[in-house]
């Protein structure tokens, strides 16, 4: 049994921070907007550093409370953006499906952010979105954006933040891979803990 008051209380509300990263214009606010409050944010004034939202919801039975960062996509913020990615439960990387170069630098992006995040982890919550579908002007084929997420096994989610297309569906599917990682390392730190408790005590004496 685990210690008391360790255990893990599935009508318990959980805590989770996801962080929404990618190249300037892409549409992560738009994104983390139409989610939040239901919304298509088209005022195009640019992120600086980030700002946040939070959204309850229920997963797998368990309460959660996403606290979504939305950071500035400008590469002379991006030191300042990766002093927010410590604390992560799950990250977001986007692009824009009619910018060749906002695909380009997802490896940019990826890499800076699992460099910052300790401890890193390769099978670390991740998805990606391809925004902006419902623009005819298209430059990253669905193949090539899909190739690149199952090379590196994230799931991929085309998405308009315009029309609503994916966007739950891709905050949910995160905050699933979240919570059951979060799960797992609870369940990890219970066991150790179980571990540690018996010689913790002192030995009785026998007399």
């Amino acid at each position: 049994l685990a210690p008391q008051g360790l255990s893990m209380d599935a009508s318990k509300k959980v805590d989770l921070k996801i962080i929404i990263v990618g190249a300037l214009g892409v549409g992560k606010t738009s994104l983390l907007h139409q989610y939040v409050h239901k919304t298509f944010y088209e005022d195009y004034r640019t992120t600086l550093g980030a700002s946040i939202l939070t959204k309850v919801l229920m997963v797998d039975n368990t309460p959660l409370k996403l606290q979504i960062w939305d950071t500035g996509g400008q590469e002379r913020f991006r030191s300042m953006v990766s002093t927010f990615y410590k604390g992560s439960d799950g990250c977001m990387l986007a692009f824009d499906v009619t910018d060749r170069e906002s695909f380009e630098s997802l490896d940019n992006w990826r890499d800076d952010f699992l460099e910052k995040v300790i401890p890193r982890e390769q099978d670390f919550p991740m998805v990606v979105l391809g925004n902006k579908i419902d623009i005819c002007d298209r430059q990253v084929p669905k193949e090539i954006a899909s190739a690149w997420c199952k090379e590196k096994d994230i799931p991929y989610f085309e998405v308009s933040a315009k029309n609503n297309i994916n966007v739950a569906e891709a905050f949910e599917t995160l905050a699933k891979q979240a919570l059951t990682t979060y799960k797992g390392i609870f369940e990890s730190y219970l066991t150790d803990s179980i571990k540690l408790t018996p010689n913790d005590k002192p030995k009785k004496s026998c007399c």
